[in-house]
């Protein structure tokens, strides 16, 4: 074990040492070593909800994974993972797809469940259409969710809560379509109640005022 993969197992194993882990969201991994070990723990503990966020590249367009860690959350994650949630650019490079309409996303979501994961969801978040639209395949077959896009720049890390979200949504036993379109009104009113912070991109509010996730 190299010494990042082994600093990534000291702060998760203490966690699963203290407490029954009902589920687990990954985000940027940025090499195979990493992607190994945190598949290896997620392995060992047998989490009940892994959802898989492949972070490949920053907002601002810089790469963040390497090939070899592509590979590996392909070969190592996926086969554990009961949602993978790429966008559509890391969607692309995880498929090798072409994306410019909803049925190259089916069949570049159809090579992602076939990596073993049980379910893809490609967000289009950051299109530019006036409606997000996240195109989920399951055992189900393909349903498409979409809302209203928000025009505002404090949208730092909605991928995150969108993904976050739905982990602790299927933590508490709701199924993967009923947490969906709730994650995503969650985040939709995160970006409403945004606090407006700085000049770039600023952040959510993850405690918007009055918001219900059963409403």
């Amino acid at each position: 074990m190299n010494q990042k993969a082994e600093a990534v197992w000291q702060q998760i194993a203490p966690l699963f040492e203290d407490f029954e882990i009902s589920a687990v969201k990954t985000g940027m991994l940025p090499t195979a070593e990493i992607v190994h070990e945190v598949a290896s723990i997620i392995r060992a503990n047998a989490v009940p909800v892994v959802v898989v966020d492949p972070v490949l590249k920053s907002t601002s367009g810089f790469d963040l994974v390497d090939d070899l860690a592509v590979d590996a959350l392909a070969s190592d994650l996926f086969p554990l993972a009961s949602l993978v949630t790429p966008n559509i650019a890391e969607a692309q490079r995880l498929s090798g797809v072409e994306i410019r309409d909803r049925l190259q996303a089916e069949r570049a979501a159809e090579v992602m469940l076939k990596m073993g994961t049980r379910a893809v969801l490609i967000t289009g978040g950051d299109t530019d259409s006036g409606l997000a639209t996240d195109l989920l395949l399951d055992a189900q077959g393909t349903t498409a969710f979409s809302t209203e896009r928000i025009k505002s720049k404090h949208t730092h890390g909605t991928g995150c809560t969108l993904t976050s979200s739905l982990a602790c949504l299927m933590a508490q036993g709701r199924s993967l379509r009923e947490s969906v379109p709730m994650a995503k009104r969650y985040v939709a009113r995160a970006i409403e109640a945004a606090p407006e912070i700085g000049c770039g991109y600023g952040p959510l509010n993850h405690f918007p005022p009055g918001f219900k996730i059963d409403s």
